[in-house]
């Protein structure tokens, strides 16, 4: 097998994934510059449907700590964010964000921003987890804005009326805060078209993540973890429907003509967790390097809310953003992740365990051996975070990975 890193195919689509992105920061700054449209801030699995139906231009500031991530940046503004009195146990998302708001240092002012964009408004929903709240009240205090929030609860085994229809009473219960504030009468008939333009973004994204399900795969976890920036961040616009359906033409062409992710395919991956921002090209080689693709994740799966439906937009809005993998018992998560390893045929998982995102960890109480036990399909683990790359060690993690594949092949 081979040792060395190879480079997996380029998809084309990059340069229309580059287009649309940049489409969607000029606006942003346009908004902020201007003051032609009010900002809202809103947690990446927030009522961004609503917030768009209501005329706001929309900012995420966990894709703006992605960002920080990937451009290897966070190991130096976390520091000024502990010195602060947070954690560094905490998310580092929020410590890498809000120690570069305090330098006021920021990758958008490559785009052309003095600063990350001034909030009207900040939006959570504590269904990925509590720590958003607490992340979004700090630039609340610094910019004397309001923040309103949904509260999900946590450990959901069964989706009961009771649970819809109380985050539903709270969504409906933005509504009169949002009008105040935007300065824009709430038209039921607009959202339920950015419900509709969310749905159908949803729906192309889960139709992207499955042509992963064909042997060879056309596109890996590391691909799907930049492709997924729009259903992210314009969910509930056209923008977003318009790109996955370029994205997902490519794809289906490669399926057709058995042209897949790496130059060669013989092991097949599933990831749990995070992913390691600062480390994403370098695990791309290093898998296409091991002949192995990483077909599905839970992560890239956790923006398909195909559940949406216009006829209904709260309610449904409520069922989809509840059912999410992150807010549901281990007992409904292993039954999902059953189904996953089943319908992409794969050999094996890795848990990446996230010092700080303990949500997004799943093997912290015993899942990944229950798992086991069901399906024989072997696991490995891996120490790390999402940005901050000092809990991370390269070079155990690149032995155990390589150790992993290797007695896989003993089995396949």
């Amino acid at each position: 097998m081979s040792r060395q890193p190879k480079e997996p195919a380029k998809l084309n689509s990059v340069n229309d994934l580059r287009k649309t992105m940049d489409g969607y920061f000029s606006r942003l700054r346009e908004a902020d510059e201007t003051k032609n449209k009010k900002i809202a801030w809103c947690t990446s699995v927030g009522p961004a449907e609503l917030l768009y139906s209501m005329g706001f231009e929309v900012y995420f500031p966990e894709n703006h700590g992605a960002m920080l991530g990937a451009g290897k940046m966070a190991d130096k503004y976390i520091p000024v964010a502990v010195a602060q009195g947070y954690s560094p146990d905490i998310c580092s998302y929020l410590t890498s964000d809000i120690g570069a708001f305090l330098l006021n240092e920021t990758p958008l002012q490559k785009s052309g921003f003095k600063s990350v964009p001034r909030p009207d408004v900040l939006v959570f929903n504590t269904n990925q987890c509590k720590e958003v709240d607490d992340w979004l009240s700090f630039y609340a205090r610094h910019f004397k804005a309001p923040v309103l929030g949904i509260s999900t609860p946590l450990s959901i085994k069964e989706l009961s009326s009771n649970i819809i229809n109380a985050v539903a009473g709270q969504i409906k219960d933005l509504v009169p805060e949002l009008e105040k504030i935007s300065g824009v009468k709430f038209d039921i008939d607009k959202y339920r078209e950015t419900t509709r333009l969310s749905h159908d973004g949803c729906a192309l994204w889960r139709e992207v993540l499955e042509t992963a399900k064909h042997k060879p795969s056309p596109i890996n976890f590391f691909d799907s973890a930049i492709h997924m920036g729009p259903i992210v961040v314009m969910r509930g616009t056209q923008y977003a429907v318009d790109y996955y359906k370029i994205l997902l033409a490519e794809l289906e062409e490669k399926v057709r003509n058995n042209s897949g992710s790496l130059p060669k395919e013989q092991f097949r991956i599933y990831w749990d967790g995070m992913p390691l921002w600062y480390k994403l090209s370098g695990m791309s080689k290093l898998f296409a390097g091991l002949d192995t693709c990483i077909v599905a994740s839970t992560y890239c799966n956790s923006w398909v809310f195909d559940d949406l439906d216009p006829a209904d937009p709260f309610g449904s809005a409520a069922y989809a953003y509840s059912k999410l993998f992150i807010v549901r018992t281990d007992e409904k998560k292993e039954i999902v992740l059953q189904n996953l390893l089943a319908d992409f045929s794969c050999n094996g998982i890795i848990y990446h365990d996230s010092k700080t995102c303990s949500r997004n960890s799943n093997n912290r109480f015993g899942l990944q051996n229950r798992l086991f036990e069901k399906t024989k399909i072997p696991f490995l683990e891996i120490n790390g975070d999402l940005c901050d790359s000092r809990c991370y060690s390269e070079e155990q993690s690149i032995t155990a990975i390589e150790t992993f594949i290797d007695q896989l092949a003993v089995h396949v």
